[in-house]
């Protein structure tokens, strides 16, 4: 397949037909937001106002943010608030495997901030809360998108010694661009931390970028490949949009040809799935991943 751009075809100006999304429905969408509602149980998919909530919700998977809503880095793509965390919550990993049960979550993906501020990363907060979902919901699988801890291996190993099925860290963008987007992430540091979960033992190991912020396609392809070199299994691939007028701006809106070339180049590297569209994001369709 060649490698060139989608030929004779532009991106419009301004926001395309194609990122357009419904008003999510369904039986269970509508029970699940009554329960977060009555709950007050704190979903990335409604804080963060996910375009794939309805279609996640009613597959049974939804998205759970631990440590705080402040982090440490300040990216330029990202709307999470950035400054001095508070203390860390030790009664966190109860309450989210308890906002699981509540919900029936049959497949739940956890997130979190940076956490420079802590000597462990927070990765023992991580590893407790993946215990806890285990003991109260032990038919639910899970997906840990994690940090980079800063490539400690010893805040890593947490990670692996508690078994998700499926170990996430995002690219989020191309090597040239990296310190615009992600100010304080290194890209070969994020690669080491994939290739070091694969090498530890980690079951299956997934990454995500995103498109529209200035990147040429040979270097998306060039992070698909060398994601490939490190034995990532998963790779997601969606469309930037900016947070506010504070945030990097969008460059370019991506044409679903150009997500569907992704997406054969993809499986034609040897990725066991790739997800590749303008509203993808990291967790989308992420119940299918452990297979």
């Amino acid at each position: 397949m060649s490698i060139n751009t989608v030929d004779n075809v532009k991106p419009p100006k301004g926001k395309p037909k194609w990122l357009r999304v419904k008003l999510p429905t369904g039986k269970k969408y509508t029970q699940l937001r009554g329960l977060v509602d009555k709950y007050s149980l704190n979903t990335i998919c409604t804080s963060g106002s996910c375009p794939n909530m309805g279609e996640c919700w009613g597959e049974g998977t939804a998205t759970f943010m631990i440590l705080g809503n402040v982090c440490t880095r300040s990216c330029g793509f990202c709307g999470v608030k950035t400054g001095r965390p508070e203390d860390v919550d030790w009664e966190e990993p109860e309450k989210v495997a308890r906002s699981i049960k509540i919900m029936s979550i049959k497949h739940a993906v956890i997130t979190s901030v940076d956490r420079d501020d802590l000597k462990d990363m927070g990765s023992i907060i991580w590893a407790e809360t993946v215990k806890a979902i285990r003991r109260m919901n032990p038919e639910t699988t899970l997906e840990t998108l994690i940090p980079d801890f800063q490539g400690i291996g010893t805040h890593l190993d947490r990670i692996i010694e508690v078994g998700p099925e499926v170990v996430s860290h995002n690219m989020e963008t191309v090597k040239r661009l990296t310190r615009e987007v992600r100010i304080q992430a290194k890209y070969e540091r994020s690669l080491d931390v994939l290739r070091y979960l694969k090498d530890n033992g980690a079951r299956r190991t997934k990454s995500g970028i995103m498109l529209g912020l200035g990147e040429q396609e040979e270097e998306v392809i060039k992070v698909m490949e060398d994601l490939r070199t490190a034995n990532v299994d998963v790779v997601t691939i969606g469309q930037y949009l900016q947070p506010s007028k504070k945030h990097l701006p969008v460059k370019e809106f991506i044409l679903p040809e150009q997500f569907k070339k992704y997406e054969e180049l993809g499986l034609e590297m040897g990725f066991r799935h790739v997800e590749s569209g303008a509203l993808v994001r990291s967790s989308y369709k992420a119940h299918k991943h452990i297979n």
